[in-house]
Formats: C-alpha cells, structure tokens, sequence
C-alpha cells in the first residue's frame, strides 16, 4: 500500500481568503460614510424669500372722485378775526380812559388769542370737514369709495336706539363730532359705522342718491360724455 500524503487545504484556504472580515472593513465603512456626509454640501437656501404678491384691494379710491356733492369745511377762517376784535375793543377803552395804554400786554394778549384761534380752526378743517364726491365719502382724513358702503340705514324715529348709533364714526375721531348728528352704515366687511355732519338731512339725501348710483353702475356725470 501505498501512502498519501494529504492534499493542501486549498479549498479551505479560498473560503478563508474570500470571506471578509466584517469587524476590520465596518469601521473603514462608516468613515467613509461620515466623511461623504460630511463633505456633502447643504442644499442652498435662498437667502430673502420672494415676497407674496399683495392682494388687490376691492375698494380702491379712484383717482377721478367725481363732482362735489357735499361739503362742510369743518371751521371757518372768522373765528380768527374775535382776537383783533377783543384787542381793539381794549384798546378803545384805554385810549378813552385817564390811563395809559399798556402796548406790552395788549400785544401778548392778542398774539395768544390769534395763535389759539389759528390752531382750532387748523384742526377742525382738517379733522370734523365733510366732503362727498360721486364716488368716495371723505370724513376727516379718512377717504373710502362709496362701493365700500353696504347700506345706509334710516334715521331712527323710535324709542329704542339702534346698534349703529353706538358704532365708531369714520374718520379718526372715536364718535361723531360735536353739533353733528350720524348716519347709520353698513360697510361691505359686516361692521357698522357712522358718517357724520352739520346739515345731516342734506347729507343723507346726497350720500343716498350717490351710494344708488354707485351700485347701479353709473358712471360720474363728468364721464358721461366720453
């Protein structure tokens, strides 16, 4: 008999060599995970986001309101003159008096009387006036298109006060001025409001008939032609 010797292992040492080693290439894996993460940029955010586009406003004032229909300036320029007038009767009495005439204080005096008398009617012109075109109602500084109006309540004979009597009247002021008297309104967003004025009968008839035109469609008189 013959002897053999054993056979190298090759097949063995092919499975040894072709397995790989998990706990040695697990490390190497991850580091390269991690640096690809790391080198990896981040997606670039836009630095100012474009901004929304506005929505229209559904009111907008004209630029052509139309004819005047009513207007109350608010304060009237005489109110000035009752510091000269003071200041002159004062001095009448001194010329006319024993004494002498004290330039001094008659001077400050009318300057203060002048100057308040300016200021008022300066504030009251811009912030109690009344202006009503075809197509926008102006009370104050505060101008809105007519198609702003829902509806226009009538004038409150009862007892009973209405909800629109106790609403805040347009323009800047918190309630309607004083020697004024209110319309109740219905605005197009729901809330109630109150325009103002002196000669508020008038007032009504022409906010009325300019608030019906408006919802009719028709145009301005002064468009009428072209």
């Amino acid at each position: 008999m013959t002897d053999r010797s054993p056979a190298p292992d090759d097949d063995r040492a092919e499975t040894e060599t072709d397995v790989p080693d998990a706990g040695a290439d697990a490390p190497v894996a991850d580091a390269t995970e991690s640096s690809d993460e790391a080198e990896s940029p981040e997606p670039a955010t836009p630095e100012s986001a474009e901004p929304e586009s506005a929505e229209p406003d559904p009111h907008p004032i004209p630029e052509d309101r139309g004819e005047v229909l009513f207007y109350e300036p608010g304060g009237s320029w005489w109110v000035v003159a009752i510091g000269p007038v003071l200041i002159g009767a004062v001095l009448a009495m001194e010329i006319s008096g024993p004494g002498q005439v004290h330039w001094p204080v008659l001077i400050i005096f009318g300057l203060i009387i002048i100057g308040f008398s300016v200021v008022q009617v300066i504030a009251a012109r811009r912030h109690v006036s009344v202006e009503l075109t075809e197509l926008t109602l102006r009370q104050g500084v505060r101008i809105i298109a007519l198609d702003e109006i829902d509806t226009i309540y009538p004038e409150n004979n009862g007892p009973d006060a209405k909800d629109w009597e106790s609403a805040r009247a347009l323009g800047e002021l918190h309630g309607v001025p004083r020697r004024r008297r209110g319309i109740g309104l219905k605005l197009a967003d729901g809330s109630l409001a109150q325009a103002w004025a002196r000669d508020v009968q008038r007032f009504r008839r022409e906010l009325t008939e300019a608030h019906t035109a408006v919802a009719l469609g028709l145009p301005p008189r002064g468009s009428a032609t072209d």
